[in-house]
């Protein structure tokens, strides 16, 4: 097991340091003479973000199995492209910026992420910056990832154990409430010939908003240029000039996502970007995540900070060269290049192959069940209004579920609409048999259903919400329609809606079901936490799946529930 290091979020504190330097990786000095006698060093940074458990190829059908038309990811054949890199340049780092777990498929997931934490040690991870996914079951759990040991619930699988990882997760910007002490160590300092390099990690600072709120109660996520700018001076007075930011938050690089476009930076914003035109110049690099960009910024919005994304699911991975002078021990060149992850390029590695094998042989019986069929492929890719045909499909769902036959009577009133956050839809469905794995693959985040009261003012002004600074259009069921109205001021745009034909009555009360992620006031709608009488029914894959069982035959929702008016 690993050492758990806690040090305040505080530049210049007499713990920070010493925490560091025990959760450091270092490289032996050169031996030969030319490279005691060489003006610079050549350092070797890979990077991923946002692997998401993904062990397995995608499948290549959907647009998360590949780039452009180009079959790309899979752990194996990841790790083969990342061993042959590394096997370039003796001074490499392998990085990730977040998300390396949470939201996983259910051959990492059942297994509360042991295998993608093992298959990571077997890749030679050294650091990986937390992202919000880290978070999904809490720190603790977070912290067992770092230290190992057994699951306090279903304890250890296969009876080998879990060692936890080889590699550090840092995190600048998250610190417990009642200590102020980081979760992870802020940063690590890695010793190359003739120079030091500082990789620091952290994610967004509005993680509370996007995980269920029970995950992150007891902790504090703070500003991220703030953090690092903070850290800076430490650095420094440590002999450190170049400085990597592992960066879980992201934004669109602003052109389609293909094999011509994953070296660009035509036009990228967002949050990531924004955060970034703030940090202190003596940052020399960013890897970014959260948005499953591809990116690849030489200079930033003119901030002289290097800027990448190897948008998602280990698709690609981002090839970076420092050149750094001993003398001065800044960067003096570099080169970045986001290479795909094909699978016809080398043989995988056989000792990830095996790994998945042997999850994958225990998950099985479970995951190959089989639920139903689908007409055609179930897409959470939403048209001009904000529906997709499989939200709709899990409006329905959990609106049947709370209202359809064997609802409790202790559960109260049966629901008459229900809402879904269009991010907890992790993944499209294919045509043909749906099997309880893909199943839990849309849907990986055991979230309850809350069935509560909400007065029809709460309803309207939970779609207003949508348009005025929360995170996505919500997924509804046949029984609730509306107009939006695009042009209409923020507050206004949205009208005419009715509740099985009938128009919503602002003073009355509704039965209503949402994820306990919603109810929390998860994605910036915080007016659900209005929602009172709470019953507490199934886990939303569990709805999902009783559902697909019980029509059989599943066909893309119509998308035909909210009229755009731009």
């Amino acid at each position: 097991m690993r050492t758990r290091f806690l040090v305040p979020l505080v530049a210049g504190s007499a713990l920070l340091l010493p925490a560091l330097t025990q959760g450091a990786s270092a490289a032996p000095p050169g031996g030969g003479a030319a490279e005691q006698n060489a003006r610079t060093t050549e350092v070797q940074i890979l990077a991923l973000n946002d692997f998401h458990g993904q062990l397995r190829p995608p499948d290549a059908a959907s647009s998360g199995g590949r780039i452009g038309a180009t079959p790309a990811g899979g752990a194996e054949y990841l790790a083969q492209y990342v061993r042959n890199l590394e096997a370039t340049n003796p001074h490499s780092l392998f990085v990730s910026a977040g998300d390396l777990i949470g939201a996983t498929p259910l051959v990492s997931a059942i297994f509360h992420d042991e295998p993608t934490i093992e298959a990571m040690n077997l890749m030679g991870l050294d650091y990986n910056g937390v992202g919000n996914h880290e978070f999904d079951e809490g720190p603790e759990e977070l912290v067992r990832m770092q230290e190992g040991g057994c699951h306090p619930v279903d304890g250890c699988f296969g009876g080998d154990g879990f060692e936890g990882a080889d590699f550090d997760f840092l995190a600048a910007n998250v610190t417990y409430k009642d200590s102020g002490e980081t979760i992870f160590p802020p940063y690590a300092i890695h010793q190359f010939p003739g120079a030091k390099v500082a990789v620091v990690g952290m994610t967004l600072e509005g993680t509370p908003n996007i995980v269920t709120a029970a995950a992150t109660e007891n902790l504090d996520f703070h500003d991220e240029a703030e953090s690092v700018n903070a850290l800076v001076p430490e650095l420094r007075k440590q002999g450190v000039e170049t400085i990597v930011v592992l960066l879980h938050e992201g934004g669109s690089a602003g052109a389609p996502l293909n094999e011509t476009t994953i070296n660009s930076c035509a036009n990228p914003t967002g949050a990531g970007v924004e955060v970034i035109k703030r940090f202190d110049p003596e940052i020399d690099l960013v890897v970014t995540g959260h948005t499953n960009w591809a990116l690849n910024c030489p200079d930033l919005a003119g901030t002289g900070i290097m800027v990448t994304g190897a948008a998602s699911v280990g698709r690609l991975v981002t090839e970076i060269d420092l050149t750094i002078s001993r003398a001065t021990k800044d960067v003096v060149s570099a080169s970045i290049n986001n290479v795909i992850v094909k699978r016809d390029t080398f043989a995988p590695a056989e000792d990830l192959t095996a790994l998945i094998a042997k999850y994958g042989e225990i998950a099985a019986p479970v995951e190959n069940r089989v639920l139903g069929t689908a007409t055609a492929p179930l897409l959470r890719a939403a048209n001009a209004a904000g529906e997709s045909s499989l939200g709709d499909i899990i409006a329905d769902a959990q609106l049947w579920a709370t209202s359809g036959p064997g609802w409790p009577a202790a559960g109260g009133a049966p629901a008459v609409l229900s809402f879904m956050n269009a991010g907890g839809i992790r993944s499209d469905i294919n045509e043909g048999p749906i099997t309880y794995g893909e199943a839990f693959t849309v849907q990986p985040f055991a979230n309850v259903l809350v069935t509560m009261d909400m007065k029809g003012a709460d309803i309207e002004a939970v779609l207003e919400q949508q348009f005025s600074g929360a995170n996505g259009v919500l997924q509804i069921p046949a029984s609730l329609t509306y107009v939006r109205t695009d042009s209409a001021p923020v507050g206004d745009k949205v009208s005419d809606v009715r509740i099985n034909g009938v128009a919503l009555d602002p003073s009355a009360t509704y039965r209503v079901t949402v994820n306990n992620f919603l109810a929390d006031g998860g994605d910036g709608f915080s007016v659900f936490r209005n929602g009172t009488n709470r019953f507490v029914g199934e886990i939303d894959l569990d709805a999902f799946a009783r559902y697909i069982e019980d029509r059989t035959t599943i066909a893309p929702g119509p998308q035909n529930r909210i009229t755009r008016v731009p």
